[in-house]
Parts: C-alpha cells; sequence; structure tokens
C-alpha cells in the first residue's frame, strides 16, 4: 500500500532533508553538540557560533536590524504567550488602574492567542474581541473605533492607557491574509503595541520588519520545514518595549527566557528559513498551481462545493497559496476523513483543536452554520507535493464525496 498523500502542511511541515542533515552535525560528540552557553571551552564555543549563525539568517530573512531582537523559545506557542502575558505582567504586577490594559484580537486567531487572552481577562485585563467580516478579514474601520473608545474613555482619560493588539497576519484555517502593514500602522497612530502571530505567514511571505511598525512577531520553525520544538518571538528594541519573562531559570537570551539552548534545533531552523527565503517566489508559484488544480477539478467533479474564506484564490494579496478550506455540502467532514485516511493526509481545521468535536471557532467566528463547518475541511500544500498528487487526491475526494452523499438520508 502506498502511503498517503501528505495535504496537512499547515499543521507541520517535513524537516528539509539539507536541515536534517545540518542537525545530525549538532547532536554528536565529533560535531557542535556542546551548550552554546557554556563559555569555558570549545564545544561551548562551537555551539554559540552555530545559534548566532541562526539569529543572523532569521534576522537577515525578517529585516530584523538587530539580531538580538531574535529571542528564541520552543515555538510559536510560548512566544504569543510571552508577547501576551509578558507585556500585560509588566503592568499587572504594578499598582497601576487595572482598567488601563487592555487587549484587542480577534475571536478567529489561533487558540495560543486566544487561551492566554482568556487567563489574561481573568487576571483583570480589558479584552476586546473584533469579529471579521464572512470572509476572515478585519475591517480597519473596527479596529480604528476599539482604539477610539479605548483612549477617549471620559471616565479614565487621564491614566495611561497600556494597550497590547494581537493580530495573525496568515489564518490557519483558511489562509486568509490581514493587512498587517495598515494594521501596523493605525495602532502606531494611537500610540499602541502590535503582537502579530506569523507561524503561518513566515517562510511564506516576503517579511520585512524594517519597515513595518510590528512590536512583536512570533514564529515557529517547523510551520517553514524546520524542526518542531523550536520558535522565536521577535522584539523590537527602539522604542524599547516592557516585556516580562514567563519562565524563569538562568536569564538566557538576553533575559526573556531562559533555558539551555537546543542546538541543534536553532541551526535547523535558520537554515530552513534561509532555504524558505532562497526560493520563496518560485515556490508560492507553484503551490498556487497545485491549489488551483486541486480547486478546479474539484469543481468539475463536485457540484455543492464552495471555499471558506476568499473566493478568489488566485489573489496572493488576499489569501495564503498553501491553504484552501472548502465546504462540502451533505458530507460529514470528520466521515469524510476517515474514508480518505488511506489516501489522503488532512484535517478539518487546526492540529491544536482536531480531538474536539466542536465546530471550528474561526469559521463561527466568520458567520458560517455549525453545519457547514461540520462539512468543512482544510487542505494545505507544500514543497513535496506533486503534481500526480493532485490529480490522485482529486480523484479520491471525487469518489469518496459522492460515496457519502449517496449513502445519507438527507
Amino acid at each position: 500500500m502506498s502511503r498517503p498523500i501528505y495535504l496537512d502542511y499547515a499543521a507541520t511541515t517535513p524537516v528539509d532533508p539539507r536541515v536534517a542533515a545540518l542537525m545530525a552535525e549538532c547532536l554528536s560528540l565529533e560535531g557542535d553538540f556542546g551548550n552554546p552557553a557554556s563559555n569555558t571551552h570549545r564545544y561551548g564555543f562551537k555551539a554559540k557560533e552555530r545559534v548566532d549563525l541562526a539569529r543572523d539568517q532569521i534576522s537577515e530573512v525578517l529585516g530584523v536590524l538587530d539580531p538580538r531582537e531574535i529571542i528564541f523559545t520552543s515555538g510559536a506557542t510560548e512566544s504569543n504567550n510571552l508577547a501576551l502575558q509578558g507585556f500585560f505582567k509588566n503592568y499587572l504586577n504594578t499598582n497601576q488602574n487595572l482598567n488601563s490594559n487592555y487587549l484587542i484580537t480577534m475571536p478567529t486567531e489561533h487558540k495560543a492567542v486566544l487561551d492566554p487572552a482568556k487567563y489574561l481577562s481573568a487576571q483583570g485585563v480589558n479584552v476586546i474581541y473584533l469579529k471579521p467580516e464572512s470572509d476572515g478579514v478585519l475591517i480597519l474601520e473596527k479596529l480604528d473605533q476599539a482604539l477610539k473608545n479605548i483612549i477617549n474613555n471620559a471616565a479614565d482619560f487621564h491614566i495611561r492607557k497600556n494597550i497590547l493588539i494581537s493580530i495573525m497576519w496568515v489564518n490557519n484555517e483558511t489562509g486568509v491574509l490581514q493587512d498587517i502593514l495598515k494594521i501596523a500602522e493605525l495602532v502606531k497612530s494611537y500610540g499602541a503595541y502590535l503582537h502579530v502571530d506569523a507561524a503561518q505567514a513566515v517562510g511564506k511571505l516576503p517579511i520585512n520588519l524594517s519597515q513595518v511598525p510590528i512590536d512583536l512577531l512570533s514564529l515557529s520553525a517547523h510551520k517553514f520545514y524546520g524542526p518542531k520544538g523550536v520558535g522565536a518571538l521577535y522584539i523590537k528594541r527602539k522604542p524599547k518595549i516592557n516585556l516580562n519573562p514567563i519562565i524563569y531559570g538562568g536569564g538566557h537570551e538576553m533575559g526573556f527566557r531562559s533555558g539551555t539552548l537546543p542546538t541543534h534545533q536553532i541551526a535547523g531552523m535558520g537554515l530552513a528559513l534561509f532555504l524558505s527565503d532562497q526560493n520563496l517566489a518560485q515556490e508560492s508559484d507553484r503551490i498556487l498551481k497545485l491549489k488551483n488544480k486541486f480547486w478546479s477539478g474539484l469543481k468539475q467533479n463536485l457540484n455543492k462545493i464552495k471555499i471558506n474564506g476568499i473566493k478568489n484564490i488566485e489573489n496572493k494579496n488576499s489569501s495564503i497559496p498553501s491553504i484552501l478550506n472548502i465546504c462540502f455540502e451533505g458530507v460529514d467532514s470528520e466521515s469524510l476523513i476517515m474514508a480518505l485516511q488511506d489516501d489522503l493526509a488532512i484535517s478539518a481545521g487546526s492540529a491544536c483543536t482536531s480531538a474536539t468535536v466542536e465546530s471550528s471557532h474561526v469559521l463561527s467566528a466568520m458567520g458560517i452554520s455549525d453545519r457547514d463547518a461540520h462539512e468543512s475541511l482544510r487542505f494545505s500544500f507544500g514543497r513535496f507535493v506533486l503534481d500526480s498528487d493532485i490529480d490522485r487526491a482529486v480523484l479520491s475526494i471525487t469518489q469518496h464525496v459522492k460515496k457519502l452523499r449517496a449513502m445519507s438520508p438527507l
């Protein structure tokens, strides 16, 4: 039996073989396995060189002028928690009026933002959720009005407001892009701070942080063909952001994140992002062609299917080429996943919530009915998907959708 075709790249990507080879060099006695914090011998020096190179590679790709602004973490989930909790922890530990702390985000964010937001709300932070339009896009006027309301609140207008906005660059379930440049410019006009969860954007979009006024940005290596268990948080140094650590024990990473640095994972992350950037435009174009072929094939063979999110998948300014969320009317998504499991590896949505039976919180926030949400699947494409894989996937989906519809009493 042949292996299932992997179409779940938004959940995780396979490690690029070149990255795996580099990581292996940092694991054994013959390689650079040392602790980067050990500054008394050659093993530690060599390991630190690997870490420094990776920090430089990531900084160069992201347009970060000072490599010290890249703080290594265990992944985007920890980075998001450090950004949100670290920001407000600084103020909640002071005697400032609790009503002066505001977090603005969206109900379509990843759970790694929504769960910390829920926690912070219980600590006294005012959390505001801005609903997107039916396509998942945030209208700028909504954010503008929310910021206006905070700044002009007559009850505490004289109190300094600590405002953080957290908006995902690319939605992990629909692939919808937010206009981060315009959002960042608006946020700065109010003197507030912006955090961006860029887990699905880094390595797939051109990003230049020297030109976009973002204060905090989260990324994760396993989304761009690097290893799992390592990520980073960009923390802008000028103007300085008051960010408290959430992990203590040695003051590593400029005091923001304690813990021994995993040399092999960090080296792999740096190379993975460097390789992704080297072929960014070509790979993006190739993956978009695969997605177009996939959607065209399904439309030709099946009726009553629709895209959740941006309908014009050709527009790379509105949605990312690698993600497509489709509703198959009359077909339960879990039943279709089970029927396809020998042929395709896919998911109904975020891997972090795939164990739940509730409908997607992202689709629900976009106004999509529970029924349609339960009939929707996410397909995500990547570097190792072949043209022939798309043909096989379309054929398999067509057969199983028709079979499940024929079996349905509806």
